[in-house]
């Protein structure tokens, strides 16, 4: 590898986490785990959908819909204001431990985020996350109407940015994001916190690491 000129994160997971999601939940549900992990693997799998399908509705939005599915799933009922809560739980992020040491660390190369997120809901998880003035650049698929892992999401990075491929390292805890920024042509770096397996989709990442702070100390080493 390389030591590149900018890194590109995803957000949720990889810089941000998602307790705050889960606390919600306990409000409404015994099982939160449960909870949220269908929330969030139906808002994924409608990302997929919804761009195979060419039918683009924002992150936001989608994001709703998913929720709304999962509570008619496991049968839990919320008025308004309570379904509100909980989608206003992922405004209310904040990022892993690790995380402002690590993107201190590996400044003054330019940092930036290119998400699912709508801009705005971007905005507002880096403001809470404390990370709006050290994130930079702020990309999100919205302007293109298509999600992740299409490769046109990816080459929003280097239009952004205005560096080639090979100078930037795209980092994300989703390995099914890795191997898609991978298959485009990034150098990436996979935040495997769970330890677990990759992917089976034919792309390997160029680095393997579990937090933002072994990133930072391998790219501090190039």
């Amino acid at each position: 590898m390389r030591d590149p000129d900018a890194l590109v994160f995803d957000l949720y997971g990889t810089l941000l986490e998602i307790a705050s999601v889960g606390r919600a939940a306990a409000g409404v549900t015994d099982d939160p785990a449960r909870f949220v992990d269908l929330w969030r693997q139906k808002q994924l799998e409608y990302t997929w959908l919804r761009s195979l399908m060419g039918r683009y509705v924002d992150f936001w939005s989608l994001t709703g819909d998913a929720l709304d599915y999962t509570l008619e799933r496991l049968g839990v009922e919320v008025d308004p204001s309570g379904r509100e809560r909980l989608l206003g739980a992922w405004l209310d992020v904040a990022p892993y431990p690790e995380v402002p040491d690590a993107l201190a660390r590996l400044a003054p190369r330019t940092l930036a985020v290119l998400s699912n997120g709508h801009p705005s809901m971007l905005d507002d998880g880096l403001a809470a996350g404390g990370l709006a003035k050290t994130i930079t650049h702020v990309i999100s698929v919205h302007e293109l109407s298509i999600y992740k892992p299409h490769p046109s999401v990816y080459a929003l990075a280097g239009r952004e940015l205005g560096l080639a491929d090979d100078r930037m390292l795209f980092v994300s805890s989703n390995p099914w994001d890795a191997a898609g920024a991978k298959s485009f042509g990034l150098p990436v770096a996979w935040v495997n916190r769970s330890g677990a397996p990759m992917e089976r989709l034919g792309m390997t990442p160029d680095l393997v690491v579990a937090d933002l702070a072994e990133l930072a100390a391998v790219v501090s080493s190039l």
